[in-house]
């Protein structure tokens, strides 16, 4: 199995049975709210994500190598907040990893489609259908 191949299975079955194996042990790790280094890290806030957050729901729109070191993807990430109203949450955005000589991803940049505030706000307001 290629790596595209296994970055959509990680994807669909996101945040259970990630494949960390495919990062670099120092990868680096940035988004809107946080940055880091490291493979435990990352594993992690995906561990996080999993025990806090309910119905989460990762759909990947698009995966291409926008060259021989660099995938780009792009996705909306679904949840429910554990908040006793349950507002449901969700963001759009786009992802940039980039892999070392032997293929393993050395960083993974995550870019929203919205800001943090806006993110923020959807647990008191419900976003207009």
């Amino acid at each position: 199995m290629d790596l595209l191949d296994q970055l959509r299975l990680d994807y669909q079955r996101f945040p259970a049975d990630q494949s960390y194996h495919l990062y670099a042990e120092a990868v680096y790790f940035k988004d809107p709210l946080t940055e880091f280094r490291g493979v435990e890290r990352y594993r992690a806030m995906i561990a996080f994500m999993a025990r806090w957050f309910r119905s989460i729901h990762l759909d990947l729109h698009q995966i291409e190598y926008a060259s021989p070191q660099e995938i780009h993807t792009g996705w909306t990430l679904r949840w429910v907040a554990p908040l006793p109203w349950q507002p449901a949450m969700e963001i759009s955005g786009h992802s940039q990893l980039q892999l070392d000589p032997a293929g393993k991803i050395i960083a993974h940049i995550d870019y929203w489609d919205c800001s943090p505030w806006a993110v923020f706000r959807q647990l008191w307001v419900r976003p207009r259908v």
